[in-house]
């Protein structure tokens, strides 16, 4: 696809996310919108998630009506084009229902060769990232690069955590064996503004499992575009399953330093449950573990 053809996607991208993010933000302003949960008790959708969403879904309709959409909150349409829209109307949905600042509009355009478009819209603080796939990444219109920070034991990671409890638990013993040997971390609370943060140099590397590809989409190409370099922990691509994003010479010695952390926790985990199987097995003897 021409260069041209995805600058006026970023611009569509734009634009629908400005008008998406003050929709959203005028609503909230209104007091703590009602909710309802999806996968688990913590993972919330509000009312705005959803009118956000129709907002950029009729905006796309209408623009682009042969385009394929994916939309976090049920916007799912076939199309003919061979471009794809992949929608979180409202990234970081537990900030925007406490009233904190960290949550986003994110709109990403994609065609066979991946991302080609992606905006991330942050309405409280009225940011707007943006990058078109070889053509770079800009905040508020002004070209963004990551750190060049190398040294991961110097390095401030960003990470997130799953919905799901056991998923939660795994994480949190993972970033036990993580913190002694970076700056520092940053849990902030939605995907695709961490993304951004790598992109511009706020932090300098971020890591996360089991997203959507609508967390991700936007996101990543921004911070590809910014300098960085995205993949998994084994020397694989990105995906929602797993990403790591952080400048290319930071990115190995990270890398390996997280699988190291993952497999050491791991390990532990699995000697706990072991520990813990073997304390309340019967015991022949009929007495109870340890008692002799």
């Amino acid at each position: 696809m021409a260069t041209a053809d995805a600058a006026e996607l970023v611009a569509l991208a734009e634009r629908l996310a400005r008008d998406a993010g003050a929709l959203a933000a005028a609503g909230r302003r209104d007091g703590r919108p009602a909710t309802e949960t999806k996968s688990t008790a913590t993972d919330m959708v509000t009312t705005w998630d959803r009118a956000s969403e129709q907002l950029i879904l009729h905006g796309l309709r209408d623009a682009r009506p042969d385009d394929g959409i994916v939309g976090e909150e049920g916007g799912h349409e076939a199309g003919r084009s061979g471009v794809v829209w992949l929608v979180d109307p409202i990234d970081g949905t537990t900030n925007f229902w406490y009233d904190l600042p960290g949550w986003a509009v994110s709109i990403a355009a994609a065609d066979d060769d991946g991302t080609l478009a992606g905006v991330v819209y942050v309405p409280v603080l009225d940011e707007l990232y943006a990058a078109t796939r070889g053509g770079g990444a800009t905040l508020n219109g002004e070209p963004i690069r990551c750190s060049s920070v190398d040294d991961p034991a110097v390095a401030l990671l960003a990470t997130g955590f799953s919905y799901d409890p056991m998923r939660r638990e795994q994480h949190a013993r993972r970033l036990v064996h993580v913190m002694a040997r970076v700056r520092d971390l940053r849990r902030l609370g939605a995907a695709s503004v961490d993304l951004c943060h790598v992109a511009a140099g706020r932090v300098d590397a971020y890591v996360e499992e089991h997203l959507g590809p609508w967390d991700v989409a936007a996101g990543e190409l921004i911070a590809r575009e910014a300098g960085c370099r995205s993949g998994d922990l084994h020397g694989g691509p990105a995906t929602p399953r797993q990403v790591l994003v952080a400048n290319p010479s930071l990115f190995d010695p990270l890398a390996k330093l997280l699988r190291d952390a993952w497999t050491t926790a791991d390990r532990d985990a699995e000697r706990d449950a072991d520990r813990d199987a073997d304390a309340t097995a019967p015991h022949p003897s009929g007495s109870a573990p340890g008692i002799m």
